[in-house]
């Protein structure tokens, strides 16, 4: 299949780098800020195009990823489906539900696939870890807790237009980074119910949290919290514990440790200090997953209902943390 990109920054990048070893063949970019657009098509050897318009009518296009910055996610998704095309975009879906809930609008109306890059679910001790809870392993699920206690400079906000504000970035800490974590307790234990939020900015110059806490109530009865910042130096692996009445399961970065001390197999986690990715394998597993959905005619593995998930109790816990009460889901 041939893919279109829209954005040409970091994320971008690993974009381009996994279709290309799932096997699929960049066409062209078009990205808002065109010198980043120019130099990642001189780049990739591919076109560079002036709108996403020109872009996505482009009739040998299959696939549109999108990597622009958050806020932009479902107009330039909107645009790309308007045209036809099937479109895997970069989490979060956008930063608001309700112009998440127009896209899907306009997903069902254009008949083509839509998928979220939350590769985290196709890592191996993911896969693993919801297995065992899915076969009742551990019994019934009782309390999850989760840490992401990440790192980054100043300068990775000051350089930047759109990370940490309201409008692009949708939020800070949790919108950005622990979305991933947030969306990984969902796909595990279910739908959320209630959920309880406190939020400051601590060391960051940002219109938005880098520190942020939740208590997540859900459906079948399970509670978690999960603790988001990026301002604790020098970073940490990413930590998720659910403990269950007849076990428990520990993640610790990507990988799931075991009873006895050894880890199942996986790559080391990343993303503790620095934004880019060099392992770009769960990406590939991402692509490789959405293309079998389109061929097929079923659903990826993160769809557009199921990316909506994770934004909805973000935007919960903000509601939370600004009136100081628990919201109902």
């Amino acid at each position: 299949m041939n893919i279109g990109l829209v954005g040409g920054g970091n994320i971008s990048e690993t974009h381009a780098r996994a279709a290309r070893a799932a096997g699929l063949n960049l066409v062209g970019v078009f990205g808002a800020n065109h010198a980043k657009a120019r130099a990642f098509g001189e780049r990739h050897g591919i076109s560079v195009f002036d709108t996403i318009d020109e872009l996505v009518l482009r009739p040998s296009i299959d696939i549109v990823m999108i990597g622009s910055p958050s806020g932009c996610h479902a107009d330039d998704a909107s645009a790309a489906l308007r045209a036809g095309c099937h479109v895997l975009v970069e989490k979060p879906l956008d930063v608001s539900i309700a112009k998440i809930d127009r896209l899907l609008h306009n997903v069902d109306r254009a008949r083509v696939s839509l998928g979220v890059f939350f590769q985290d679910r196709l890592k191996p001790g993911v896969v693993e870890m919801k297995r065992r809870i899915d076969a009742d392993e551990i019994g019934t699920p009782l309390l999850a807790t989760a840490e992401v206690k990440w790192f980054r400079p100043r300068e990775y906000y000051s350089g930047s237009r759109w990370r940490g504000t309201r409008a692009l970035d949708g939020g800070g800490a949790l919108m950005n980074q622990g979305i991933h974590t947030v969306d990984l307790l969902l796909y595990v234990l279910g739908p959320a119910t209630r959920v309880y939020g406190l939020t400051a900015t601590r060391f960051h110059a940002i219109e938005t949290e880098d520190t942020a806490t939740a208590l997540i109530e859900f459906a079948n009865g399970a509670q978690a919290t999960i603790d988001v910042t990026t301002a604790a130096f020098p970073g940490r692996p990413r930590r998720l514990l659910i403990a269950g009445s007849t076990g428990s399961l520990h993640l610790e970065g990507d990988r799931l440790e075991e009873p006895g001390g050894e880890s199942s197999p996986d790559a080391p986690p990343e993303n503790v200090a620095s934004p880019v990715v060099s392992d770009v394998s769960a990406h590939q597993r991402i692509i490789e997953d959405f293309v079998d959905a389109v061929q097929t005619g079923r659903r990826p593995i993160c769809d557009g209902v199921e990316g909506r998930r994770s934004v909805e109790v973000v935007e919960a816990v903000y509601r939370s943390a600004s009136e100081r009460r628990v919201i109902e889901l």
